[in-house]
């Protein structure tokens, strides 16, 4: 195979725009590059300067460059004989087309393929496909991206990348592949038949070691052979050994691994501190600031005590990416320095696993439901099995349709064979809770945590020690698990997996099946499936009317909720329900009944045929929809629960997005208070539970944090110590606080016409002075909407970018990506942007506070919440609104200083902090920047001299 490897630069996306540069790289059957062809091409017309911002190509460039059909007459002859390849090459195909067309040739009628399609396949966990992305990870020549001779020749070299990868994957899986394509009519099928025509006439040959079972190739073998680590009849390695000793070990194993390691005194401190608390049966709220390396302070004392002790620790993070941080990061670093071998696993969600027999069933039965996405996702998927060791979906970039995907063929409890699965020893779920039955210490996340709650502690192996990291969101999650949330789409997901149309769906399946089968009572069965069908539609029907409906009731106000445009919610009161709640309640009363009606047969017809038909291929479906059944039962229960809006201890509420209406409808019954929960379910029962994170405290006290998670009796009974490590960083002289004492005050989320303008100005010239490298936090996404036009053209002439969240559909983690890589640029950021983000070192500058982070007061929780004190004889401000607030711009101060070399400016443009009597809060509640007030315009001079003063100190 000769390939061609071809990109254009043109001056917009739609066909009747022109080509302004052609790439072209020649790659021989021997795989060598033998020619890089480039050239601009005369468009006849201006390019617009957003081309010219995107691909450095201006007008000056193509006056003298040959035209269209000049440039054709080089070009054609190149594309005689070949593969025609691309990234995302329809784009480049559509206008080779339109480009032979107009120059009186013939269309290309070759083979095309699509570099993006093979990256997906060979590189199933790259963290990005885009060319610039896929060139850096791999560390191809890509000197100048969006110039079209650079693109070609890095997008030969992707090229290439994927043909290595496909030699080296094992016959099985080609065979697979070539199988998996073979019913589309594409050329990837055409591709995947030659390399299996080719690779069978080398006979087998596989030296990676893969497992093979029922026509997979895997990178696992049976994890029932996984043996703890330590031997048990060795005696116990920390058996005359203290913590302090080991400590000293460890130390020594960190200076040795580590050439910049030093003990710091707040780490120490933190180690001291959780190992008492594990050792003395106490519980622990420790707040451990930025740099203090908090995930070795709980994770070195929870190895030594689960050793010594022979006892599990648990360790629960809020967020997977801290889960992943710690698994690729920071277990490794600890194999390496703790003296003895230990074993620390990580366990999810169920869902997060990949079940194999499900995943089986649907490519052998081909059960896609948008082919074209599906078959790619599945090739995918088939690759990722010869690497994956812990069939995770964090491991996986699935793109666009991938969620659904994903969800048919994640591992649940419901449609779990247990040990009558053909694949139970192979099983990704069950590996992961083998090893974290024989590990010493578990890391698992909050939302497992409780759902392990409510399964009767059925899923988690027994702990009795705890270590809970970004405590400070435990509220939050608890409050979600052991209410309810139930969207419009749980629901019509659960009934399409079951019936979609006659042809597709789990029941339909089923019918098929019985259809071939000589079962005596496969007629009587499918007569039950046949009046299932008019039910489950029925259903559907009455679900769309109740969730319309509830749309309906939502008033129509576009800032009720402090999410994206357009979102409305409201709160149901038990006390005063919505006039037409009972043709409601009567709708909701029909689908239970229809519902109670469906499942009834459902579960009887399972039984039976689970009894009396011996087939494998038919336990595999009726497993399944045995899970379906369960869904659909719990679905109903549910909507009863919120429907009744009977209980005064919870706060019920809707939201809905205003574009999607009723399909975007989510129904949430919180409890109101969690800290009894909390305090019944942990601090309770178990023996040590310790809780850290950077921002626990508020103005130098825990009460806040006490109250709000039920450790007020243990703090009591002498049960609880508390403890704030000092920090190591010296804000001193590494942070500036400046409020711009004369600044406009603004009510509400919208900001009027002086507030924006001034905010804009200020915020530009800051921007100048500080070359970009400026994150600024917004409490409102509207707000965020109306300064981000305005910036980005007052920065428009000094060449720094103005990046907003939810402006261009971009990801979170893929603008950060951006702020980071861009030298000159500022990000504007809502409420995700507030925590979590980590920037260090010269990416960030300055941060700008545009508000305090106060909770919208008309949020359901929060109204709910503020009554409750108010029975109790408390100030709800004070009590839940500043300390919540507090906390967030705690977070958000944290962003700023990420090491000991960081400096940074941080501007509060909210005048309260200043004039308000809880403005002190805010300001003494940090780790003692320098603070100062001016006028606003003083602000860029004393940012400027502050930044030079740094520079002098390095010098």
């Amino acid at each position: 195979m000769k390939f061609a490897v071809l990109d254009f630069e043109t001056t917009g996306n739609q066909s009747a725009d022109e080509i302004i540069q052609v790439g072209l790289a020649i790659i021989e059957e021997d795989r060598s590059i033998s020619r890089v062809y480039g050239s601009y091409v005369n468009p006849g017309i201006p390019i617009p300067p957003f081309i010219t911002g995107l691909t450095g190509i201006s007008d000056q460039d193509v006056a003298d460059a040959p035209s269209l059909e000049e440039m054709m007459m080089e070009l054609v002859p190149m594309l005689d004989d070949v593969v025609l390849v691309g990234h995302n090459v329809a784009f480049d195909f559509n206008f080779l087309q339109n480009a032979l067309d107009r120059c009186g040739y013939l269309p290309f009628s070759g083979r095309i393929l699509d570099t993006m399609h093979f990256l997906k396949i060979c590189f199933p966990s790259l963290p990005s496909y885009q060319l610039g992305m896929v060139s850096s990870h791999f560390g191809l020549e890509h000197d100048r991206p969006h110039q079209a001779d650079s693109d070609a020749l890095a997008t030969a070299y992707a090229l290439l990348k994927c043909l290595e990868e496909i030699d080296e994957l094992p016959l099985l899986t080609i065979q697979r592949l070539s199988d998996l394509f073979a019913d589309e009519d594409s050329d990837l099928a055409w591709f995947f038949d030659g390399i299996r025509s080719d690779r069978e006439l080398q006979g087998i040959q596989d030296d990676k070691g893969h497992t093979y079972y029922r026509q997979f190739a895997l990178a696992v073998d049976d994890w029932n052979d996984i043996a703890p680590v330590r031997d048990e009849s060795e005696p116990n390695p920390l058996a005359d050994v203290s913590f302090e000793q080991y400590m000293d070990d460890v130390r020594e194993g960190l200076k040795a691994t580590l050439p910049h390691y030093e003990s710091r005194d707040a780490q120490d401190l933190m180690f001291r501190e959780v190992m008492q608390a594990l050792d003395d049966n106490k519980h622990l709220l420790i707040e451990a600031g930025t740099g203090t390396g908090k995930s070795l302070g709980y994770l070195l004392p929870s190895i030594y005590q689960s050793v010594k002790q022979e006892q599990k620790v648990m360790v629960s993070t809020h967020t997977i990416n801290l889960q992943e941080q710690l698994r690729d990061r920071d277990i490794p670093l600890l194999t390496q320095v703790v003296p003895f071998p230990f074993k620390a696993a990580i366990f999810k969600g169920r869902g997060h696993y990949l079940c194999l027999r499900k995943f089986e069933h649907k490519i052998n039965r081909r059960d896609f439901n948008s082919p074209k996405e599906d078959v790619i996702i599945a090739a995918q998927m088939l690759v990722w099995l010869t690497q994956t060791e812990i069939g995770d979906d964090e491991e996986l970039n699935l793109g666009g349709r991938g969620g659904d995907f994903w969800e048919t063929i994640s591992s649940d409890s419901d449609s779990c064979l247990g040990r009558a699965c053909p694949w139970f020893r192979k099983c990704y779920y069950h590996r992961a809770k083998h090893e974290a039955g024989i590990a010493d210490v578990v890391i698992t996340n909050h939302s497992k945590l409780f759902t392990d709650v409510k399964a009767n502690h059925q899923l988690l192996p027994s702990y009795e020690r705890l270590v809970i990291d970004e405590a400070h969101h435990l509220e939050d999650v608890a409050g979600k698990h052991l209410g309810l949330q139930m969207k419009y789409f749980t629901v019509v997901h659960t009934l399409t997996r079951m019936y979609k149309d006659s042809r597709s769906g789990q029941l339909p399946a089923l019918r098929q099946l019985l259809q071939a089968s000589a079962h005596e009572k496969a007629v009587e069965w499918s007569a039950v499936i046949d009046r299932i069908y008019p039910d489950l539609i029925t259903v559907k029907e009455n679900w769309d009317r109740l969730s319309d409906q509830l749309f309906g009731l939502l008033p129509e106000r576009g800032d009720a909720s402090p999410g994206d445009a357009g979102q409305f919610s409201l709160r149901l009161s038990p006390a005063k329900k919505p006039k037409s709640w009972d043709e409601l309640a009567e709708l909701e009363h029909q689908i239970h009944i229809t519902l109670g009606d469906v499942v009834r047969k459902g579960d009887k017809l399972i039984a039976e045929m689970k009894e009396d038909l011996d087939d494998y291929s038919a336990d595999s479906l009726l497993t399944d929809l045995s899970g379906l059944f369960k869904d659909l039962a719990a679905h109903r229960e549910e909507l009863r629960s919120f429907m009744a809006l009977n209980d005064e201890g919870t706060v019920y509420w809707m939201e809905a997005n205003g574009n999607f209406r009723g399909k975007s409808l989510q129904l949430y019954a919180v409890p109101i208070d969690v800290s009894t929960h909390l305090k019944e379910l942990f601090f309770d029962k178990k023996q040590s539970v310790v809780l850290t994170s950077a921002t626990l405290s508020v103005d130098k006290s825990f009460q806040f944090m006490i109250e709000n998670l039920g450790l007020q009796e243990a703090a009591d009974t002498g049960n609880l110590n508390t403890v704030q490590l000092p920090s190591p960083f010296n804000y001193r002289e590494q942070a500036l606080l400046v409020v711009p004492r004369d600044f406009p005050s603004v009510k509400g989320s919208v900001g009027d016409a002086l507030f924006v303008n001034t905010l804009v100005q200020s915020l530009a010239d800051t921007a100048n002075a500080t070359h970009g490298r400026m994150l600024v936090l917004f409490t409102s996404y509207r707000m965020l909407r109306q300064v981000h036009e305005p910036l980005k053209e007052a920065l428009a002439s000094s060449d720094i970018t103005v990046l907003g969240q939810g402006m261009d559909g971009t990801s979170r983690t893929k603008l950060i990506r951006r702020f980071q890589e861009s030298s000159a640029s500022v990000l504007l950021g809502t409420s995700s942007f507030w925590e979590g983000v980590d920037i260090p070192g010269e990416a960030l500058t300055c941060l700008a506070i545009v508000r305090l982070p106060f909770q919208p007061p008309n949020h359901p929780l929060v109204e709910a919440k503020s009554e409750l004190l108010q029975q109790e004889k408390k100030n709800p401000f004070m009590k839940l609104s500043v300390p919540q607030a507090v906390i967030r711009f705690k977070q958000g101060f944290g962003r700023l200083v990420r090491t000991a070399h960081d400096k940074g400016i941080v501007i509060v443009y909210d005048t309260r902090v200043i004039e308000s009597y809880y403005g002190k809060y805010f300001l003494y509640s940090l780790p003692g920047p320098k603070m100062e007030h001016m006028p606003t315009e003083a602000i860029v001079p004393r940012v400027t001299e502050w930044l030079q003063e740094s520079v002098n100190e390095e010098e």
